[in-house]
């Protein structure tokens, strides 16, 4: 009957994953028909659907996706559900990386890159660096100084994050809120050719150990005596949730919640065994932006609301019935 049920709701997120690929791109301000997007090239409809919305629809697809694996790991490796993608300070890096490029007027495009993107990826890989630095003890990986450093090191950028905003004028300042909120606006695949690399090595990774991620949830005592080499697949598994949350930051400034709830719903539909886990955040996980990013860009008239107040808005509220639910049915 469980596998019954699981391959059910697999099938469930996988056609909605399917539902918001095919409807997603078609919602907007413009209302574009099934035939503009096959007209003739160089028209306003088929410019809008081919170079503005199929890149915003893939790029959310793969930040989506991302983030809800990070959220994933990072909950793994710390055995703690209340883990988040930006638990470690990767987006405090980032977020004084892009605040910095922006003080220094360093905008714009250097030797054919974005710069904002890539001292935002700057910043993160410092947070990055650093905490594995500090986190080395002997031959190991300790998760309790890790996650330490990683909020002494979030409150420190955060502060260097404000010093930024405090010198910047109102220009500047602006830039740096409105990049701090989150965004999947693009021209092109560029963002989305920033965090397809990470994606797919990550998946591989995790997919790679989903038996060893099996046995570190019941601790390292068991896991080692299973043969897991706990100290690697830390640093691995921490390694992967980085780069994962370092990219899509880079790319799409920090969209919080995702990583949080998408673990959790999918752990409730599917349990605790990171094969499925992993299926599963990838399925609900790009969907879920995508779809907060459609009512993002719709909800309000003559504008459109930063894609990580409707994440909260809706993720929140779903995932607190799910938990009611899930108590109701255990009762």
């Amino acid at each position: 009957m469980r596998i019954r049920n699981t391959g059910r709701t697999l099938a469930l997120l996988l056609l909605f994953f399917v539902t918001v690929l095919l409807v997603a791109p078609f919602l907007g301000r413009e209302a574009i028909r099934f035939s503009d997007i096959f007209g003739t090239e160089g028209t306003t409809r088929f410019f809008i659907f081919w170079t503005l919305r199929v890149p915003r629809l893939v790029l959310g697809l793969l930040a989506g996706a991302s983030l809800a694996l990070a959220g994933l790991t990072f909950q793994t490796l710390f055995r703690n559900p209340l883990a988040t993608p930006f638990t470690l300070g990767v987006s405090s890096g980032a977020a004084f990386g892009v605040a910095a490029a922006v003080l220094l007027g360093l905008e714009g495009y250097l030797l054919g890159l974005e710069v904002t993107p890539v001292f935002a990826l700057a910043g993160a890989g410092l947070v990055v660096y650093i905490l594995y630095r500090l986190a080395r003890t002997g031959v190991g990986l300790s998760t309790l100084h890790l996650l330490l450093a990683g909020v002494a090191l979030s409150y420190f950028f955060s502060s260097l994050l404000l010093f930024a905003q405090y010198m910047a004028d109102f220009t500047q300042t602006f830039r740096m809120v409105h990049w701090l909120m989150g965004r999947l606006e693009t021209i092109g695949y560029g963002p989305a050719l920033m965090i397809l690399p990470a994606f797919i090595f990550g998946v591989l990774i995790l997919a790679a150990n989903r038996r060893e991620l099996d046995l570190l949830l019941t601790g390292e005592e068991i896991a080692r005596s299973r043969g897991v080499p706990v100290d690697r697949l830390r640093k691995n598994l921490y390694l992967v949730a980085s780069l994962l949350t370092a990219t899509t930051v880079a790319a799409c400034g920090p969209i919080g919640f995702v990583g949080l709830v998408v673990p959790h719903i999918v752990r409730l539909l599917l349990g605790v065994t990171h094969g499925r886990l992993i299926v599963g955040c990838v399925l609900l996980g790009g969907p879920f932006l995508v779809a907060c990013d459609a009512i993002a860009r719709n909800v309000v008239p003559e504008t459109e609301l930063p894609v990580g107040i409707v994440t909260a808005l809706l993720g929140g509220p779903f995932f607190l019935w799910l938990l009611v639910k899930r108590q109701k049915g255990e009762a």
